[in-house]
């Protein structure tokens, strides 16, 4: 991805509105991109026992590039009044003005209609399920205004690739897909917690609201609880599904990484909690890798 990010930063210099326009979309800053693929692919290969076809496989991997893309536009035109009032965003490009809305849009429509075609090439569960999918990334922005949880609604919204890469392997939903929802809700209230603990004090002034504020002083026992039931959640889908050693070599690596999240926020400062947050996707990784393996080592 690294080699990626240098390409797009070459092209932005040959198209100086394009740094803006990738900016925007968040594409030179892929954590996005990982946290939403990762549990999307071990839906997939666990709904397909093993390599899920590459008309599948494209379909998601570009689909979720697409879709964090067009959720960051939906993001930054609501909080466009705030980020210039925020450390972390005061320099994206609605904030500072170098893109105006209506650009914004027009790069949003792009994007949804390119995810709806890709979407057809599937079947009408999965379509379905794409819509509802899009109506909450659409009022996730605002839940912030109204709610200390909108981290749990952003869980939901990063949630749907689950179900519907089951949806689009089997024509069903079976009750494990629902389980590895409820997983990945979980890990996403807690990183997006350790996220929201970076613009702490700067929402408190503006009378945003998160889980970080909601937790106050509880706040880095309440990620390590939400971990642990991760993990829990996690020891239970291997056991319903049988998946063997690889798998649980990747839950010791996931473990490993909480002990040093809890470790990176002890002090709660603003790029330590970042860092925790970032340092996430590696758990994702290695338990898309623990699952592949296992598919590999025991065929169908």
């Amino acid at each position: 991805m690294n080699i990626f990010t240098r390409q797009l930063d070459r092209f932005a210099k040959r198209f100086p509105k394009s740094e803006h326009l990738v900016a925007l979309t968040r594409l030179n800053k892929p954590i996005g991109i990982y946290l939403l693929l990762w549990p999307t692919l071990w839906s997939l290969w666990i709904a397909a026992e093993g390599f899920p076809g590459l008309h599948l496989f494209l379909v998601f991997v570009l689909g979720t590039i697409i879709t964090r893309s067009a959720g960051c536009i939906i993001n930054d035109i609501a909080d466009r009044e705030f980020d210039g009032r925020v450390q972390r965003t005061q320099s994206r490009p609605l904030a500072t003005g170098v893109i105006d809305v209506s650009e914004a849009l027009l790069l949003l429509a792009i994007l949804l209609i390119v995810a709806l075609a890709l979407v057809l090439t599937t079947n009408f569960l999965t379509l379905g399920l794409a819509i509802l999918a899009a109506l909450i990334a659409l009022i996730y922005p605002f839940m912030k205004r109204y709610t200390y949880l909108p981290q749990v609604v952003l869980g939901i919204a990063f949630s749907f690739g689950i179900p519907m890469s089951f949806a689009a392997t089997l024509n069903s939903i079976p009750n494990i897909a629902w389980l590895l929802l409820i997983a990945n809700l979980v890990w996403t209230v807690a990183y997006d917690t350790e996220y929201a603990m970076v613009d702490r004090e700067d929402d408190l002034k503006l009378g945003l609201k998160s889980t970080a504020i909601l937790f106050a002083d509880l706040d880095k026992m309440m990620i390590g609880m939400l971990q642990v039931l991760f993990i829990c959640i996690m020891l239970l889908v291997a056991n319903l599904i049988e998946l063997n050693w690889p798998y649980y070599v990747g839950l010791l690596i996931t473990a490993g990484c909480f002990i040093y999240q809890q470790y990176l926020i002890r002090h709660r400062r603003r790029a330590a909690c970042f860092n925790a947050f970032l340092n996430n996707h590696w758990i994702g990784l290695a338990i898309f890798i623990s699952i592949i393996i296992h598919y590999w080592a025991n065929p169908t």
